[in-house]
Parts: structure tokens; sequence; C-alpha cells
């Protein structure tokens, strides 16, 4: 039988009806679609294993792909990373919120199955009002990978990821057309010269 899609409509005015369903589902290790600042998102609990690899099977993931995270702010940086060098520091200044993710030396409590073994995570605050609301009303920080099946492309409406992944998530949150574009810029900050990993939103000459 095929899986009843739940879509939530993301209402401004009363933003907690939406933030609670999507809290019931994340803390329950459930994963739910979100918009972001650039297309939509697939959000689980990056604490949770099970989370995490129920996020793999719904996008057909290769498990040697790491998954970025979005947080609500800088102090939650060090919940993840276990240093900051100060060039990262100052990026995050400049460019956060935003989509700028930038890949840092992971803690060693971060779960393997986030840094595919790489031992590095990539962070995030999105630029996305509704996004940060969200990260900010569940108190902890979400997956930031597209809402689609590897190698496929990202949507930027509600509609298009259901007709897409809609049977294989637990919720979906409906906060209107994201913008699109261009996807965030990774950059990696572990040493002294931030490396460009993907041009993206943010044009190198500005890193």
């Amino acid at each position: 039988m095929k899986k009843t899609v739940k879509i939530i409509t993301f209402d401004p005015v009363r933003p907690e009806a939406a933030f609670s369903r999507c809290r019931d589902v994340i803390s329950a290790g459930g994963v739910i679609a979100y918009p972001t600042d650039t297309f939509y998102g697939l959000g689980a609990d990056p604490k949770n294993i099970t989370a995490v690899k129920k996020l793999f099977e719904i996008k057909g993931r290769p498990a040697a792909q790491p998954i970025l995270l979005l947080i609500a702010g800088l102090l939650d940086v060090r919940e993840w990373a276990a240093d900051i060098p100060p060039q990262a520091g100052e990026l995050m200044k400049r460019h956060w919120p935003g989509p700028l993710t930038l890949i840092l030396k992971a803690r060693a409590d971060v779960l393997p199955e986030l840094t595919a073994g790489t031992g590095t995570i990539g962070l995030r605050v999105p630029g996305s009002q509704l996004a940060l609301d969200l990260l900010r009303s569940l108190g902890c920080a979400l997956t930031g990978t597209s809402a689609n099946r590897s190698g496929q492309t990202s949507f930027c409406t509600a509609r298009e990821t259901v007709d897409a992944i809609g049977d294989r998530v637990d919720l979906i949150l409906d906060g209107g057309a994201t913008a699109g574009g261009k996807p965030s810029t990774i950059v990696d900050v572990r040493t002294g010269l931030p490396r460009v990993v993907r041009e993206g939103a943010v044009p190198s000459c500005d890193i």
C-alpha cells in the first residue's frame, strides 16, 4: 500500500502549529522535507543514528557521501566542530546566515555516517527566516541535504517534493517556493587557507 503523504502548510501568523508537528516527527526519529534559503531539504536529527540511516535510504545516497547540517547560529558550531580556525570565524561573520557551507574538523562524537569517515562536518546557518525559526523551535540542528533522490534535480516547491519523494518522508512542511538558483558554496576551512570545494551562490571572489 502506498504511504499517505502528510503535508502541513506553514502559517506565519501561527507558526507553532507547523513547528510542533515537525518537532513530533523529528523527536520520534522521522524525516521531514522543509524549505531552506536555496531548495527544499531533508531534515532529520543528526544525533539519531536510526533517523540518519533512514535519510540515506530515502535519498538512495551512497554511504561515502557526507551529510551537511543546518544550525541556528554561531553558538551551535562548537557542538559539531572540534576546531574553528580564525579564517572560518571571519567567513561565518561575513556570510552567515546565508548560502555558505563550511567544512570543519568534526568532533569525535559526531556520527560517522554524517562524516562518511572523513572526520569532517559541513555546517551552515541558512538565510531563510522560516528555516531559522524552525531550527530554533526544534532546539537542534537538522540535516540539510536536498530533498530529492541522489543525482536528481533539487526542488523549489513542496509539490515537486511530494511528487518525487512524498511517499518516503514522514512530513512535508510547505513554506512556499524557495529561491532556488545556485546551491550553497562549500568551503574547506580546516587549514590556514580556505579552499572552495564547490562554487555556488557565494562567488569564490568573496571568500
